[in-house]
């Protein structure tokens, strides 16, 4: 509202504001003022759970609506009060004349805000343009900061096209810059603090939207990160985190960090719906009027314009189809049972995708990132043969290694670093904790030099021999890390075809590597008596060692706390050795593992140790 009473077009527009149309009112008495268009079913991404893993059939061209089409439906709904509309897709930038259409958009007299939601990647390009011709608001949909995530999300690249696209969209003023990010538990929940600290210095609404269910997105109600559940987590990192007002039709709940420049919001339209103050009615690329994002039912606004129906006519269409809404989530109870066109036909909120870290060091505060395939192949075996396949899709194309490091002069820092062949894994494969510039490399395995005196007791049986988990509410925190080994003899042709990247799996080292660094944060609910540690850094580099025809692997861990890290360390390494011997059996079932060996510790009570 202040948008516009400071601008000449916007006082104009409030100063000659028509009475609200009948026919854009429900039975509920909500007024739509809000029309999402979807430009196309095209995208150039190929978003994992966005487009159904089978796909999605296209509609042929000629039954998409065309541009005058467009054009002629908007100025309809303008006319009766509609007063925003945003430009949906697909992906609504890879339409030819978008920047035409906006144009024309601008024209519509009432219309008072036009925007786009898009994934950003022909953003930087097109936005200058798109700004002359009137475009006044933007969303772009990001679902991670970490570059290997995104290309592995998308089956793409273009995360730094992404980011160029947000800072364009800030250096030519838009304040904000809308951040859609879907939040999916073990996907990219620990990513929530990077998320907020984006904000810092960026003048960005990122936006945490609740994961909802459409067709094709195998959503599981596990899987869905609550609003509270978000808000608490930012709390702990900010207490002092300030609620701001909003306005009765927002979807949002909005936070802000005090002193930073941008701001947090919550679509909270599963745990706490916004159905009652809904005004939005959505037209679909093939020209159908969807009046709930939940619900199935559609009306051809499309057919009824090539049929020559007059204004009255389509009005009258437009608004039987309004007074039908119900009052929340198209009347149905359980709406993760619901029917509906996959997300990438709709053009609503993008859905959240499947991540992979890589090599992986973070402060002591947010969680570290899970990797829910790897996780999924651990606990439901039957499922392991599809995640390799899968995952090994994406790691063929020599992929990108990425290394998300806090920086302790900055509050976020991104750095990727590329591998050109597979024979580079590991680019530092010496006895080395981790890689240089961390802090956790500042010590060589051979300045381990203590080694504690073996103790009589077991530590995790009872007075009676009963197994029991070791008490450490007692013990002091301090700085604890391990290093583990392990060696894989493949025989000559595997490792043959490892060293040339030709196993039919896929990239063997760099998947084992990953299932190495999963492995570790999985260490508690692998081994019984573990605890649950909060690791602050995973590392797992393999090596080829070509006179013995063996993969040899290293793994490493820190933490900061009451009980050591050797066992995340072992259990690293034994999975990556697992993950290289299943990806090579179906060239020889001749692989040893051996090795599998603790080489060092430091921290706790019973002091250092280093295997000589």
């Amino acid at each position: 509202l202040q948008e516009l009473q400071s601008s000449g077009r916007g006082r104009f527009l409030l100063e000659h504001a028509a009475p609200f149309s009948a026919f854009l009112t429900d039975s509920f008495g909500r007024q739509h003022n809000y029309l999402r268009i979807s430009l196309t079913e095209k995208c150039n991404l190929r978003c994992q759970y966005c487009m159904p893993e089978e796909g999605v059939q296209l509609t042929p061209k000629s039954e998409l609506l065309t541009t005058q089409e467009i054009i002629t439906l908007a100025r309809l709904f303008v006319k009766e009060g509609v007063e925003k509309i945003r430009l949906t897709g697909g992906e609504p930038l890879i339409r030819p004349d978008v920047v035409d259409i906006v144009g024309q958009l601008y024209k519509l007299e009432g219309l008072k805000t036009i925007a786009v939601t898009t994934n950003g990647i022909n953003l930087a390009r097109l936005l200058p343009r798109l700004k002359e011709a009137g475009l006044s608001a933007i969303n772009i949909s990001l679902d991670t900061l970490v570059p290997a995530k995104f290309e592995f999300i998308v089956r793409r690249k273009g995360f730094h096209k992404v980011m160029e696209g947000i800072h364009k969209a800030t250096e030519l003023g838009y304040h904000p810059v809308k951040v859609n990010c879907v939040v999916m538990r073990g996907f990219n929940e620990d990513e929530l603090l990077d998320f907020v600290d984006f904000t810092k210095d960026l003048p960005l609404d990122v936006r945490f939207i609740e994961y909802m269910p459409f067709d094709g997105n195998k959503w599981n109600f596990k899987k869905m990160v609550s609003y509270k559940e978000m808000l608490d987590t930012i709390k702990q990192r900010w207490p002092e985190l300030e609620k701001l007002p909003c306005e009765t039709s927002s979807t949002a709940k909005s936070y802000k960090v005090p002193h930073f420049q941008g701001q947090i919001s919550f679509i909270t339209s599963m745990s706490e719906h916004f159905c009652g103050s809904c005004n939005r009615l959505r037209i679909t690329a093939d020209g159908n009027l969807k009046v709930c994002l939940f619900g199935n039912s559609e009306v051809s606004l499309r057919d009824q314009l090539r049929s020559g129906a007059s204004e009255e006519e389509l009005v009258q269409i437009i608004g039987a189809a309004v007074g039908r809404k119900k009052k929340q989530h198209a009347g149905m109870f359980n709406i993760s049972q619901m029917k509906n066109r996959p997300m990438i036909l709709i053009g609503g909120f993008p859905l959240s995708k499947m991540y992979s870290p890589v090599t992986c060091f973070f402060s002591p505060e947010p969680a570290l990132m899970s990797f829910p395939l790897c996780q999924d192949a651990v606990q439901n075996p039957l499922n392991a043969k599809q995640w390799g396949h899968t995952f090994s899709h994406w790691l063929t194309l020599r992929a990108s290694y990425c290394v998300s490091q806090k920086d302790p002069s900055t509050t976020f820092d991104t750095k990727c670093l590329e591998a050109s062949s597979v024979g580079q894994v590991s680019v530092d494969c010496q006895l080395k904790i981790a890689s240089p510039g961390s802090e956790f490399c500042t010590r060589d395995l051979g300045s381990y030099t203590k080694v504690p005196r073996d103790s009589d007791n077991l530590t995790h049986t009872d007075e009676e021999g009963r197994a029991t988990m070791v008490d450490v509410g007692g013990k002091p925190g301090s700085r604890r890390s391990a290093v583990a080994g392990a060696v894989v003899r493949l025989g000559e042709k595997a490792f043959g075809m490892v060293r040339q990247n030709q196993v039919k799996k896929g990239d063997v080292l760099t998947v084992a590597q990953i299932a190495g660094i999963q492995g570790a944060k999985l260490t508690s609910r692998l081994i019984p008596l573990c605890h649950n540690i909060p690791l602050n850094h995973v590392e797992v580099s393999l090596s080829l060692d070509e006179a013995r025809y063996a993969v040899v692997i290293r793994s490493s861990c820190q933490t900061w706390g009451r009980t050591g890290v050797e066992m995340e360390a072992l259990t690293a390494a034994s999975l990556a050795a697992l993950t290289v011997y299943d990806m090579c059996k179906a060239v020889t079932h001749d692989i040893v593992i051996e090795e599998v060996k603790l080489l060092s510790k430091t921290g706790g009570q019973r002091g250092d140790f280093s295997r000589v």
